[in-house]
């Protein structure tokens, strides 16, 4: 006589995984987006943020331009992160994407994108800025893409 199999379930053995740490991600991703359009000579903040909070990427477009000393920064509590010209990103040659998180490209736009290996925490402040040092930049959008 063969011997009856339980029916029952066995217990979970698998952790109950933490909605509160966002399961290992980054919890409540959003976009936040700037325009200067037109955009003349100058400083401009594209995008300003309060933390505490998580940096993933940013990309900054220039529509128009005539030598591209458009300057992009980006500074995370106060502290410059990066701070370079479209003009020299293409002269560096960081014209794909790379470990180092700066990268241009050339289309009827020119875009800058910004986003490291691993997310950046931020505490008090995250700025998404540009210095135009150009005449005839007809627009300059910037999108932040961050989370909690």
């Amino acid at each position: 006589m063969a011997k009856k199999r339980s029916t029952k379930s066995a217990p979970a053995t698998r952790s109950v995984i933490s909605t509160s740490r966002c399961s290992g991600g980054v919890c409540k991703p959003e976009r936040t987006q700037g325009l200067k359009a037109p955009a003349p000579n100058g400083a401009h903040i594209l995008v300003s943020l309060r933390g505490p909070g998580v940096f993933l990427a940013a990309e900054v477009s220039k529509q128009g331009g005539t030598n591209d000393l458009t300057f992009v920064s980006l500074d995370i509590d106060g502290r410059n992160v990066t701070s370079i010209s479209f003009a020299a990103l293409a002269n560096q040659g960081l014209t794909q994407h790379n470990p180092f998180g700066l990268a241009v490209f050339h289309s009827a736009l020119k875009t800058v994108t910004v986003g490291f290996p691993a997310p950046l925490l931020y505490s008090e402040s995250l700025k998404l800025s540009v210095t135009v040092n150009e005449p005839n930049v007809a627009q300059i959008v910037g999108n932040v893409i961050h989370g909690a």
